[in-house]
């Protein structure tokens, strides 16, 4: 086989490289980079958010509303709000860096105390009801079948720092086992759920 043969066989694979194959590259590129910076999703694990949140749940995680970050990176390109108590949140645990789903309880600065699984935030008691709570005009159903888990005797939050409790308190492996969570490190806000197991799509605002 001689140089001009194999030239005349390569030309159409190169032609369909550059006609096809780049181009979907760089569209999967970009679909993925849009992903990791802009808008995602979330599988519930766990009952730990329960009732809020389901084991096998679906969720829309707004990856910018705590900053946009470098696609594929944690480098931090533009800083927007700060999480806010009360928001459900995407984050790495800092035991061992596996992503979970809970709740924003407290922020830098407060003063937490949390006792047979109902919170106090500065001092004024969060409770509603017998099983709810409310983060100022939001309202969070508990779950405490299995009790309120272990108490807090009473910490501040210190810069930079929040605490991440489940809302089925008894049964969450959260910030009173692995400790504060840098606020910068928060990936994500979950905005709502989309899939339900058994249910099927739906939308509930979280």
């Amino acid at each position: 086989m001689n140089a001009t043969a194999s030239a005349s066989r390569l030309s159409p694979a190169l032609a369909w490289l550059r006609r096809e194959a780049v181009p979907l590259a760089v569209t999967l590129l970009l679909l993925f980079a849009a992903r990791d910076s802009l808008a995602n999703h979330y599988q519930v694990p766990s009952g730990s958010m329960q009732p809020t949140l389901q084991p096998g749940d679906r969720v829309v995680v707004d990856m910018r509303a705590y900053g946009l970050r470098l696609p594929f990176t944690d480098v931090q390109l533009l800083g927007q709000q700060q999480p806010q108590r009360g928001d459900v949140a995407v984050f790495n645990s800092p035991a061992d860096g596996i992503r979970l789903i809970k709740r924003v309880v407290a922020v830098a600065g407060d003063r937490v105390e949390l006792h047979d699984g109902y919170l106090s935030i500065n001092g004024q008691r969060l409770q509603q009801s017998i099983a709810s709570e409310a983060f100022g005009a939001k309202p969070v159903q508990l779950d405490l079948d299995l009790g309120g888990g272990p108490d807090i005797a009473g910490i501040t939050i210190p810069d930079g720092k929040l605490l991440m409790l489940g809302d089925h308190r008894g049964n969450s492996i959260d910030g009173r086992f692995f400790g504060l969570v840098d606020a910068d490190a928060v990936y994500g806000k979950a905005l709502a759920v989309y899939w339900r197991r058994g249910e099927g799509p739906r939308w509930r605002r979280l």
